[in-house]
């Protein structure tokens, strides 16, 4: 028996909180010049539930000023000094870049430039538009990508732990078990 949790508590997944996916929106984590797949796997998803793609970047390089009742976020630099209009550049080319992955799709989309944290500024975005999933790619490959993952997490993992949504997991890169290796066998 599930021990309930006690009055203030986080809501917890639950039956009655599950999201139909017929209809309601896929939440789609991108970054620039990220991998296709995600994308594709996300309009994939979108189309089998007969509903729309939201894609969504999260810029950490900016705060949230105001969170809005239909997920966009008004914005600013973390750095006060800094030209507040670089992020307009960034936003156009991953219109672009979506753009072009779904060139044919039958899938409606749009784009949502976010600020802040990758994971809650999903999360927010997905209660917002009421998801039934949240799509993301797997860590990049490469060593810096291994690093920054150790020291700010992944993104899945936190979505899996802070929000009641399925979190879809795309793989970018698989290692073969044959190469990994523990400490004790090395």
């Amino acid at each position: 028996m599930r021990a309930r949790p006690h009055a203030g508590a986080v809501p917890q997944p639950a039956l009655d909180r599950m999201v139909p996916f017929a209809g309601h929106a896929v939440v789609v984590g991108v970054v620039p010049g990220g991998d296709p797949l995600v994308v594709r796997t996300a309009a994939a998803w979108a189309d089998a539930a007969g509903s729309r793609l939201v894609a969504a970047y999260a810029d950490a390089s900016r705060a949230v000023v105001e969170e809005h009742p239909d997920g966009s976020v008004t914005h600013a630099p973390l750095d006060p000094d800094s030209a507040d209009d670089a992020w307009q550049g960034t936003a156009e080319r991953l219109r672009a870049e979506v753009g072009a992955e779904l060139a044919g799709a039958r899938v409606p989309w749009e784009l949502r430039y976010l600020a802040g944290r990758p994971d809650r500024a999903l999360t927010h975005l997905a209660r917002a538009v009421d998801a039934a999933v949240i799509v993301v790619g797997s860590r990049a490959p490469g060593s810096l990508a291994h690093v920054r993952e150790l020291v700010e997490g992944s993104v899945a993992v936190h979505l899996a732990h802070h929000q009641h949504r399925p979190v879809l997991t795309v793989p970018l890169a698989v290692v073969d078990w044959k190469e990994i290796r523990t400490p004790w066998e090395r």
